[in-house]
């Protein structure tokens, strides 16, 4: 059974639009800017899936030909060692220095088997090195090292303002590369004593940097190599207003097909219509429920273990053969880690493992062939700020190549109308646009035309 996504509206529609060509043509602007440029730093807005990564491995390279070492700035461990790897696949004759801390296991072993790959605790064993990796916050630790003359900072909208403050000595000119619809930085205490202030260190590095250097260079990449057609324009519009982008696929390109037929259930039409058009919503009725919402939590692992059982299979350019869509190239996004406790058990119950389940926050910078989204408002009494955060939203709406299937009780437009935004209004601070309040309602209306009831 094959089921070929149709025509839609959206900035992919049209001819004479080249996605290769754009992104090249950005991508040489940045570079232009980042070697030959004479502004302090330069800024990339990237939406999701367009090339942040490889962006970030070309300039190191690229800075490190031109005999100019560099440093390079991620927020996780496991993003500065998925840089290591690239870094190493691309050139595997470039100096890397892999900047780590002192606990146990503090970096992936596969990097033990990289010859041109150097590990230290101590900034300065990695002196002389074409390129050094570390974390914000070991880069924050490091003392008494000569400057160096570039940095990258990688995930930058992730980075808060006072973990740039604490490296800002270490470089000269920086490359700020980073996702401005992604959640914004996490901080474990209140922020609102510093809200309006001018060095607000709650807020993100990049908007600290831009409200006191608006004159920097800024760029963004024009096409998402992750979303299909059927899901750029929808996510474009709502989470990226001012920095529009389009798929790097047409309709029809990518196919998500199926050996065995529905058998007619709510689970088997929803995960039909979604592989049709990109989108589906099984509803279910509206009831205020505890967070864990039993009914919500099956039916969510349901429609995982039918995409299983029907032997889902995915091709990802027009052509090509397809690829089984195995437990491992599905996740499961909620809003809590109770919710996503809950999915993993329910899923245990049927059978099902190695799918990935976790939070908006876990699965930034992650992709898979399909998602399943429990809905942040599902079944809840209010619209909380949390909830309603356009980053949460953004992140689980974005991690799929070809199909995204969100579940949710009925109700969310009311509960929206009823619980208009009423946070306080600081002076001083950036209204964040657009809202959460608005980007819900915008991608509500959408999957609403994706709608299957649910019936157990």
């Amino acid at each position: 059974m094959t089921i070929t996504p149709g025509p839609g509206p959206g900035p992919d529609t049209g001819s004479g639009f080249d996605p290769g060509a754009a992104a090249a043509r950005a991508t040489e602007r940045i570079l232009a800017d980042t070697l030959h440029g004479t502004s302090r730093g330069v800024v990339v807005d990237s939406p999701p899936g367009a090339g942040k990564s490889t962006l970030v491995v070309r300039a190191a390279r690229e800075l490190a030909a031109a005999g100019r070492p560099l440093m390079v700035i991620a927020q996780t461990n496991a993003q500065v060692d998925d840089l290591v790897l690239r870094l190493a696949e691309k050139d595997p004759d470039l100096p890397v220095g892999r900047l780590h801390s002192n606990d146990p296991d503090p970096y992936d072993k596969a990097l033990d088997g990289l010859p041109s790959v150097r590990k230290s605790a101590k900034a300065g064993d990695l002196a002389g090195l074409a390129v050094v990796i570390s974390t914000a916050a070991k880069w924050g630790h490091v003392r008494g090292v000569e400057p160096w003359r570039h940095a990258i900072v990688d995930e930058a909208y992730q980075m808060r303002s006072d973990a740039l403050l604490a490296v800002a000595g270490l470089f000269e000119r920086a490359l700020f590369v980073g996702d401005p619809g992604q959640l914004d930085p996490f901080s474990i205490v209140g922020a609102d004593q510093w809200a309006g202030l001018s060095y607000d260190p709650s807020a993100s590095a990049v908007s600290t940097l831009l409200s006191h250097n608006p004159e920097l260079p800024q760029h963004r990449l024009p096409v998402s190599w992750r979303l299909p057609a059927s899901a750029a324009p929808l996510v474009s519009d709502a989470f990226y207003p001012y920095a529009p982008f389009r798929s790097g696929t047409d309709h029809g390109d990518r196919l998500l097909t199926f050996g065995v037929p529905s058998d007619g259930s709510a689970c088997d039409r929803v995960v039909d219509e979604a592989a049709a058009s990109g989108w589906g919503l099984l509803e279910l009725p509206p009831r205020l429920t505890p967070r864990t919402d039993p009914e919500a939590v099956r039916a969510v692992a349901l429609v995982v273990r039918r995409v299983l059982d029907r032997g889902g299979a995915a091709t990802a350019v027009a052509g090509a053969e397809p690829t089984p869509v195995t437990a491992d190239r599905i996740a499961v996004g909620t809003a809590h880690r109770d919710q996503a406790a809950a999915v993993r058990a329910a899923l245990a119950e049927l059978g099902v493992h190695d799918v990935t389940v976790d939070t908006a926050n876990r699965l930034q910078g992650r992709e898979f062939d399909l998602t399943v989204v429990l809905h942040p408002l599902s079944g809840r009494p209010d619209a909380t700020a949390f909830h309603l955060e356009t980053g949460r939203l953004c992140v689980l709406a974005s991690r799929h190549r070809h199909a995204c299937v969100v579940v949710c009780r009925a109700g969310v437009p009311e509960l929206l109308d009823a619980h208009p935004s009423t946070e306080p209004v600081q002076l001083g601070v950036t209204v964040k646009f657009p809202d959460g309040w608005e980007a819900m309602m915008t991608t509500w209306e959408h999957l609403s035309n994706h709608r299957v009831t649910w019936s157990p």
